[in-house]
């Protein structure tokens, strides 16, 4: 019943949340410097008075910010996101296109750094204050310090311009239809984005993971354990692994918002089409519908991957049901 009601409160908790992302991005989008008619028709392009009155009856701009935003609201509770401006496009249809890229992206940064970051913070916690583990943690902070866009920047010099062993960006190769291409040119393009994010998101993993097996290994369990005559293997197996696997997969859901952030840095750094250069163009270019479309659709992304997180630790935690 505790587990049932915690769902609900959730459940309640995204709701707010949804509609007060909205309520924010709808404010700054509206209130942007940006002229919508002018990101509409285009920079050079010269419209007349009708006309601009015309674009402006069309998207509903002369209507006050509060009957927009609740003509917007409903629309989407009635799950119409409108029109992209930008694209011409359905917003759903544009977001479906889009997100793709990115969740191939963020996918195979999920499962590769919860792996990696999981075995190099098991490697530094057993083989703690060595020298090994005192390289790892030192480039695990070098990384955890340095931005996405730098990595990013740094990769294309040396693996595409340098050695010219990848190329410079874009999901698929120039001229060639998306629906042409192979899977393995796909992965191609991706391999620098991806390794680019795994890179940045694998020291909060392994850092997290070191520092709960040093803590398990100095327990008075596995101190009982090594005097009875345990293997390190057993140890490893039936002690470490044990109380540091469900810490840092709750750690690993919880990141889903920086693998967010950080695929939109990405992205726009190796020019790749997915969502997070979509929601850069929107932004730039005042489409509120794509706008809040994506945003909406990331806020419950995130929240998901939030949620996913609290309710591991509630099911494999009892000290945390019991806080209840």
């Amino acid at each position: 019943m505790k587990t049932f009601n915690y769902i609900l409160i959730n459940f309640a908790k995204m709701i707010v949340l949804i509609i007060l992302v909205c309520i924010v991005t709808f404010t700054l989008a509206v209130n942007s410097p940006l002229d919508p008619i002018r990101q509409y028709v285009g920079d050079g392009v010269t419209v007349s008075v009708e006309q601009r009155e015309a674009i402006a009856e069309y998207w509903g701009l002369n209507d006050t910010k509060v009957v927009r935003f609740q003509k917007r609201f409903v629309n989407i509770l009635h799950g119409d996101f409108g029109k992209s401006t930008i694209f011409r496009r359905e917003v759903l249809d544009v977001i479906k296109d889009r997100a793709m890229s990115s969740l191939y992206l963020m996918v195979n940064t999920f499962v590769l750094s919860g792996v990696l970051g999981y075995i190099l913070g098991l490697i530094m916690g057993r083989y703690r204050d060595s020298i090994l583990d005192k390289t790892i943690k030192t480039i695990c902070i070098t990384f955890t310090a340095t931005p996405t866009f730098w990595v990013g920047i740094l990769m294309l010099i040396i693996f595409s311009v340098k050695l010219n062993l990848f190329p410079v960006g874009f999901s698929v190769p120039i001229g060639i239809a998306y629906e042409d291409v192979s899977f393995y040119e796909k992965a191609y393009h991706a391999i620098l984005p991806i390794i680019t994010l795994t890179m940045v998101f694998i020291p909060n993993i392994a850092l997290h993971t070191r520092s709960k097996t040093v803590e398990v290994i100095q327990s008075d369990y596995v101190l009982f354990a090594i005097a009875r005559g345990e293997s390190k293997k057993s140890i490893l197996k039936n002690h470490v692994i044990k109380n540091t696997l469900i810490p840092a997969i709750t750690i690993l859901f919880g990141s889903f918002s920086e693998i967010f952030g950080g695929s939109v840095l990405a992205e726009n750094v190796f020019s790749y089409p997915g969502l997070g250069s979509t929601i850069v163009q929107a932004g730039l270019g005042g489409d509120t519908p794509l706008l809040l479309g994506i945003t909406i659709i990331t806020a419950i992304f995130v929240f998901i991957g939030n949620f996913i997180s609290d309710l591991i630790s509630l099911l494999m935690n009892p000290m945390v049901r019991e806080e209840i």
